[in-house]
């Protein structure tokens, strides 16, 4: 697609995909936002402009490329098929762009359908949280056809430091399977060295400040060792969220039969923080269980 003002759907305004929105109206597309929560779209176009839709497919009618961030399998299958949703509105030679993290196998079977009604996919699962979307810097792991994502790659940038075309429908849910597990075992490692700094009585801000020097370094290093030591918690991507993932993770690795031993015991991990109330808490709360 060119840089030309579009005629543009969005679909589910929660945590990312209230300012993906955003960025797309603020390049000067003419958005039609849908939202189950009808108050959380009237805000979004008190804000933006553009207009709000009733349903999933009223959203969808005449846009050029629909795009969903929706919450897990069941709630993107909700928006996206039925009468009332995303396809039974778009067009033949249109686009949906699917933003949520679910499985591939889900991201198959919306290929499959929307292929059957002309239309283009492509799942496309963001890296980044909620301030890369704020700040329009999200990595973009994208499936599909290539053709439909050189077709969406601009409108990608809109909110995109990076978007990367990987292969055939379901190949961006499983890079963000991989970025999920990677994930994973780095925060419980980091949660796992700073209880050590701070039981062998060393000062763990200072220690992180030199070892965030060397190999040791991340970006969970970098933005979360300060708020994990200070016990903050109540911000950034929430352990359901992850349980999730990790959940959609590990029934893929049974699938190919790939061994995720870490995976599994840092998601038992979470589900343990659940249990204490932590749902909602951010993922580097795993601090929070050692003694």
């Amino acid at each position: 697609m060119s840089l030309a003002t579009l005629d543009l759907a969005f679909a589910c305004l929660g945590t990312m995909g209230y300012p993906m929105a955003g960025h797309l109206a603020r390049a000067g597309h003419r958005m039609t936002v849908w939202n189950r929560t009808t108050s959380r779209a009237e805000a979004w176009v008190r804000e933006h402009g553009g207009r709000r839709a009733g349903t999933p497919a009223e959203a969808a009618r005449g846009a050029a490329c629909a795009f969903v961030c929706s919450g897990n399998d069941d709630d993107l299958g909700a928006v996206v098929f039925g009468a009332e949703g995303l396809l039974a509105g778009l067009a033949p030679g249109s686009l949906l762009v699917d933003h949520t993290t679910v499985s591939a196998g889900l991201a198959r079977e919306i290929d499959a359908a929307a292929s059957a009604r002309g239309v283009g996919f492509l799942d496309a699962p963001v890296s980044g949280g909620q301030s890369g979307a704020a700040e329009g810097a999200l990595g973009i792991m994208v499936g599909g056809s290539r053709e439909a994502f050189e077709r969406a790659e601009p409108l990608l940038a809109c909110y995109a430091r990076r978007s990367l075309w990987l292969g055939p429908a379901g190949s961006g849910q499983l890079a963000k399977a991989v970025n999920q597990i990677c994930i994973a075992g780095l925060l419980e490692a980091l949660a796992e060295g700073l209880r050590f700094a701070v039981r062998a009585g060393l000062d763990a801000g200072r220690v992180v400040e030199i070892v965030s020097q060397g190999a040791a370094q991340s970006w969970q290093m970098d933005h979360r060792a300060r708020s994990m030591l200070e016990g903050r918690f109540d911000f950034g991507f929430a352990v359901d969220w992850m349980r999730k993932d990790l959940d959609i993770a590990l029934a893929e690795a049974g699938r190919i039969g790939a061994e995720l031993p870490v995976t599994a015991l840092v998601r038992r991990f979470y589900e343990e923080l659940g249990a204490r109330g932590g749902g909602r808490w951010d993922t580097s709360s795993l601090i929070a269980r050692l003694p």
